[in-house]
């Protein structure tokens, strides 16, 4: 189609105090600007060493989890951000070691608080025009655009397996800590698998979709194909965008999201194995060998997790059962 895909990243990661337990480094909560050395000075250095490598950070700030942090690498096309990715983690995780303290990616290492996401800015540009862009639209987003936010809304279920790809990712994607859980778009609220933030009059380029489920432990290289081949999917075939949900899709009732044709994402490996095996979308965007092997990995991975018996189990069920 003569596009170039475009991402921006907001990888969200902790910094522990080491590998062994989930041990909190500080306390602090959403864009805290108190010290709590030595994790601010850490991502300080951090921005500065990506920024000296050539990878240009957007924002950088405390995330509301305990000892949660976020970096905003700045957008570029899809595998040049799948490089700044898989370098930034490298430089986080090397600059912590050097401070005797842990940085994880792991998405969801401590329960009851909000996990750590990848959120993916995306858009697709010809030459210098942002193809999503649209003035005569209310909300300035093209029909173009319209039909990639299908494409992705048609078939998240069936790429989540990429997106989300270990048996932990589904602790993260729960309701009530700011994951997504429902497959549905808006323009505002952030509870939704998509969000289109809003225009800034003069700044075209800035129009773009924002997919929520991703998280920093996937691999950017085949998360990107997948979400791009959905998008283009809903292009090419031309399908029709829901209208976006007005209000907290996670506060509906049951019904309330049944009568909108709002669908779950899946809600464990096992069930995102099932719906990615079956995908000729998933299969066409990896190609045979990748997408064979995956499916193979993620099956063993699954069958492991559930031949453990838990500490959840243990402490819940031995002494009453």
């Amino acid at each position: 189609m003569g596009f170039t895909y475009n991402v921006g990243a907001e990888l969200e990661f902790f910094y522990l105090k080491n590998a062994s337990a989930p041990e909190l480094l500080d306390h602090d909560g959403y864009f805290d600007q108190l010290s709590s050395y030595p994790a601010s000075d850490l991502r300080r250095e951090t921005v500065l060493n990506l920024a000296e490598m050539g990878i240009p950070v957007k924002y950088s700030h405390h995330e509301g989890a305990p000892s949660q942090h976020e970096i905003d690498l700045e957008y570029t096309d899809a595998l040049t951000m799948a490089d700044n990715l898989m370098t930034a983690k490298l430089v986080i995780k090397e600059l912590a070691q050097l401070q005797n303290v842990y940085a994880t990616f792991m998405p969801k290492p401590i329960s009851r608080v909000n996990g750590s996401g990848l959120h993916l800015h995306q858009s697709l540009f010809a030459g210098e025009a942002n193809r999503f862009y649209d003035a005569d639209d209310e909300q300035y987003l093209s029909m173009l655009g319209k039909q990639f936010i299908a494409g992705l809304i048609a078939h998240a279920p069936e790429i989540t397996l990429v997106t989300n790809q270990w048996v932990n990712s589904y602790k993260r994607l729960i309701p009530g800590y700011e994951a997504p859980v429902y497959v549905s778009w808006t323009h505002v609220n952030r509870s939704d698998l998509i969000r289109v933030p809003s225009y800034e009059r003069g700044e075209e380029a800035s129009i773009r979709i924002e997919y929520r489920s991703p998280d920093p432990a996937c691999n950017p290289y085949l998360a990107f194909s997948a979400m791009l081949a959905a998008g283009l999917k809903g292009i090419e075939e031309q399908y029709q965008v829901p209208a976006p949900v007005v209000g907290n899709v996670q506060e509906m009732s049951p019904q309330r999201r049944q009568s909108l044709g709002i669908r779950t994402l899946p809600s464990s490996l096992g069930e995102a194995i099932n719906l990615a095996e079956t995908s000729e979308l998933l299969y066409e965007a990896l190609g045979d060998h990748v997408f064979n092997s995956l499916i193979e990995n993620k099956k063993l991975e699954w069958d492991e997790y559930r031949s453990e018996v838990t500490d959840y189990e243990v402490s819940r069920y031995l002494s009453t059962l």
